[in-house]
């Protein structure tokens, strides 16, 4: 329809009798003039209504399902978190434990010593100091640590400290090709210098060549002068194998270290050493060997049997 004066007149009559009819729908209430009419048109158009609905609905459903699957995303999200914020919380309680029991282990290490230690965590392994084997500690000058002490762990030595900085320290680990410690036999007080060699055994030259040495032997530090950079007593492993004697001045044992270098997590650095040497009191107590039961078998002579124990002629 074209925009015309007489267009828009019509259009203002028609919304004119439309008010007029609301308005008389609104007065006549149940006895309303155009009920009959608002029937038959709900007649007409009903049908066409109910398909459309019926087209519409199926788009309504899928717009709520999406805002619902909003909503269930968001619930899976906080349940992931959750469950996720609670596996973090079991595996520190885990971490927790284990680390515990690090420094319960460690303490008793430097009771049995008398070594006053100051505890750390290894933060940093082999920073940048090239192919050293070496690991970063927590403390530093700001907590007492000075150049040349030992750092001990639970199991026995780990190595000792080169540099210090405020608040951390570089350990040179007792594996190193590097690292040499005076080393003391367990009983026979034999002397040697055990060496690092990476992930092998330590190498030990005992100063006696005829040294009476087995399998399973263990070590100890003998201990530096003024206590640096070693103390003694302090645990270092067991005899792993010896080679034989060639009538050389020294010889050649290869031993296991106490101390699992890869697993490093609680140490203590000795900052006060110990009164006296504790010799071979820091040693664990040797399991005591399972005696192997003996069965002893009992004759009993048979009733018939002759007191001499010869057999009777038939």
């Amino acid at each position: 329809m074209r925009d015309t004066r007489e267009s828009r007149l019509l259009l203002v009559l028609l919304i004119a009798i439309a008010f007029a009819l609301i308005t008389v729908d609104i007065r006549g209430g149940e006895d309303s003039p155009v009920d009959g009419a608002r029937r038959g048109a709900a007649t007409v158009f009903g049908p066409i209504e109910d398909g459309v609905s019926t087209a519409v609905d199926p788009v309504g459903n899928a717009i709520q399902a999406v805002k619902d699957s909003g909503d269930r995303h968001d619930r899976v999200t906080r349940l992931e978190r959750d469950n996720a914020e609670l596996k973090a919380k079991l595996g520190s309680d885990d971490r927790n434990r284990s680390r515990s029991a690090q420094l319960d282990k460690m303490l008793k290490t430097a009771g049995a010593g008398q070594y006053g230690i100051k505890g750390a965590e290894v933060i940093a392994i082999g920073a940048a100091q090239g192919f050293s084997w070496t690991v970063t500690i927590d403390v530093g000058a700001n907590d007492g640590i000075k150049r040349d002490m030992t750092v001990l762990n639970g199991d026995g030595l780990v190595g000792r400290v080169t540099t210090v900085g405020p608040g951390t320290a570089t350990v040179l680990l007792a594996n190193d090709p590097d690292f040499t410690v005076g080393t003391r036999m367990e009983s026979t007080d034999e002397l040697g210098f055990a060496s690092g060699q990476g992930d092998r055994p330590l190498r030990v030259e005992l100063l006696n060549g005829k040294a009476k040495i087995k399998k399973g032997d263990r070590l100890v530090t003998f201990g530096s002068q003024a206590d640096k950079p070693f103390v003694p007593g302090v645990p270092v492993g067991l005899v792993s194998r010896v080679d034989p004697s060639g009538g050389d001045l020294t010889r050649t044992i290869y031993v296991t270290p106490f101390v699992s270098f890869s697993k490093l997590d609680i140490v203590g650095v000795v900052v006060q050493a110990p009164r006296k040497d504790p010799r071979d009191e820091v040693l664990p107590a040797k399991p005591k060997p399972t005696p192997t039961p003996t069965v002893t078998v009992t004759v009993t002579p048979s009733a018939n049997a002759p007191a001499d124990g010869l057999q009777q002629e038939q």
